[in-house]
């Protein structure tokens, strides 16, 4: 017979071991491995906002003290703590990428992107952009690293400027429309494809 106590994860839990173990920046959640307390029901939709039992989470402050031990672990994503392992739903990217600033041009450009819950991620090899296309209509999903397997989807009008410092790269003997960061260029759409 166990003599562990059963644990029923609860948001208001959550929070406050997060705020017990919060020190400086962000909490070390890839050092932490607690048990798996089951699944909370806690979803992230596609434009970022974060719903728990089905009602959006209004506080801004504990969407990013949640964001903040947000893990992804294969396919799944969790919020850990010292002491829980919770599963959530994330419908797309946990993140959406707001916002970002250009500095220099072409090979030498960076490119700073901010979240919705104010993280800050510079695009480049450790921070790679990638584009999915939908299948179907062709329309394009991009995507930030903004820190450790946890991807911001970046927002529509933002895509509409990086396309704005955009220019064309020939990668593997192809010509491809992209953008320059920190010395890596991240391909967007095959040249030819553009009108």
């Amino acid at each position: 017979m166990s003599t562990q106590n059963s644990v029923t994860p609860s948001a208001e839990g959550l929070a406050a071991s997060a705020r017990a173990a919060k020190g400086r920046g962000l909490p070390p959640v890839h050092k932490w491995n607690p048990p798996f307390c089951g699944d909370l029901d806690m979803r992230i939709a596609r434009d970022g906002t974060w719903f728990y039992l089905g009602t959006p989470i209004g506080r801004f402050e504990l969407v990013k003290l949640f964001s903040s031990i947000l893990r992804k672990d294969g396919d799944d994503y969790f919020l850990v703590t010292p002491v829980e392992k919770v599963g959530i739903t994330v419908d797309d990217a946990p993140f959406v990428a707001t916002d970002f600033e250009a500095e220099g041009a072409g090979e030498s450009q960076v490119l700073t992107f901010h979240t919705h819950v104010g993280d800050m991620a510079v695009a480049g090899p450790d921070h790679p952009i990638r584009v999915e296309r939908d299948a179907e209509t062709g329309e394009p999903s991009p995507y930030v690293l903004i820190r450790a397997n946890l991807e911001a989807l970046i927002d529509r009008k933002s895509f509409y400027r990086l396309v704005e410092v955009g220019a064309h790269h020939e990668v593997e003997g192809q010509s491809w429309f992209g953008v320059w960061s920190s010395g890596a260029f991240f391909p967007i759409i095959p040249s030819a494809e553009l009108p």
